[in-house]
């Protein structure tokens, strides 16, 4: 990775390189480089000028600590930084690419590994804490990026690597996320497959590319999606607007026009203001009355018994058709 090179204020009566690295990271070989001998290096470190963030890595204290923030979310990111200044040529990616674009992630980032990617020399391992595991690919320029100093792989690339070596919902969940909010396109992940098509899971990341839609708003609905189209049910419209004549009653997270029924996806906290548990009761019945089916369901239905939840949909679908049946016969009979 090309750097700027300079210096920065005298700290400590020495003159530390600025690499344009997140919290002026730089490791002892380049302050040697840069003049700093290594006693003074560990002087720095025992006063607490310098913080080591891995064997041969060290932040400056000071700019650490205007790193916003929780600390947990400061110390993953001063962490990737580090992986990538220790590797030759690296970029962050896979999950920690994602993390760094804000990309939604169905499993949780692993405290002790980082993963980076380079275009050279073979995959490996370096121990550490947390340890890093370095990926050798193709890495070409229009699919790297930089964000806050740190080299990364694209967010259209990021997505494509996670639908290649996650299952199926967890690359929905990435590409949607990515997808809603604005970080990439369609025809930009549909590009980094075709540059990537002999790639290993890249058929896999296609189909997650094409079934994917920037309308679901959280892992939730994405996973709902998926849930959705294991269990045979057709494609729902997403966040649509319903109602009656007199105009919308709500925006509804999973509509079936055709069969006349809504589906909810029902967040943990949806419920816990009594006042807004009402008004979600005015509004489902608002919705029947204009002829809806409305079916909730909640993360712990999905996951657990996804079954259920297809077959509430299913028996709504039902419900909604022999309620026109009969409205159409009430009708040729009046």
């Amino acid at each position: 990775m090309s750097v700027s090179s300079g210096t920065i204020s005298p700290v400590d009566g020495l003159e530390l390189p600025d690499l344009g690295r997140v919290a002026g990271l730089v490791t002892t070989a380049e302050l040697v480089r840069a003049g700093v001998p290594k006693p003074a290096v560990r002087r720095l470190a025992t006063k607490g000028v310098l913080i080591q963030v891995r064997r041969g890595v060290y932040a400056r204290a000071d700019l650490v600590s205007r790193i916003s923030g929780p600390d947990q979310l400061r110390e993953r990111r001063i962490g990737i930084a580090a992986a990538v200044a220790v590797v030759s040529d690296a970029v962050a990616s896979h999950q920690d690419a994602a993390f760094l674009h804000g990309i939604d992630q169905l499993e949780h980032l692993p405290a002790d590994l980082i993963t980076v990617s380079r275009s050279a020399k073979p995959d490996g391992r370096l121990a550490g804490r947390p340890a890093i595991r370095v990926r050798t690919t193709s890495l070409p320029p229009e699919q790297r990026t930089v964000i806050g100093g740190i080299a990364v792989t694209t967010a259209a690339r990021t997505v494509v690597d996670l639908a290649r070596t996650t299952p199926f919902r967890s690359g929905v969940v990435a590409a949607d996320c990515a997808l809603h909010l604005g970080k990439t396109s369609k025809a930009e992940l549909l590009a980094v497959t075709a540059a990537c098509r002999r790639w290993p899971g890249v058929d896999r990341a296609r189909r997650v590319v094409q079934f994917s839609d920037g309308r679901a708003e959280s892992p939730f609905e994405s996973i709902a999606r998926v849930a959705f189209r294991d269990g045979g049910l057709p494609p729902p419209e997403l966040q649509v607007w319903v109602g009656g004549d007199s105009g919308p009653v709500g925006r509804a997270d999973f509509l079936w026009r055709q069969h006349r029924t809504i589906a909810e996806a029902d967040g943990a906290l949806k419920y816990a203001d009594p006042d807004r548990a009402r008004q979600q009761l005015r509004r489902d019945a608002e919705l029947r009355e204009a002829g809806f089916e409305v079916v909730h369901f909640s993360w712990a239905e999905l996951t657990l018994t996804p079954h259920q939840v297809i077959h509430a949909i299913r028996v709504a679908f039902a419900r909604a058709a022999t309620l026109r049946a009969g409205d159409h016969l009430g009708r040729h009979r009046g």
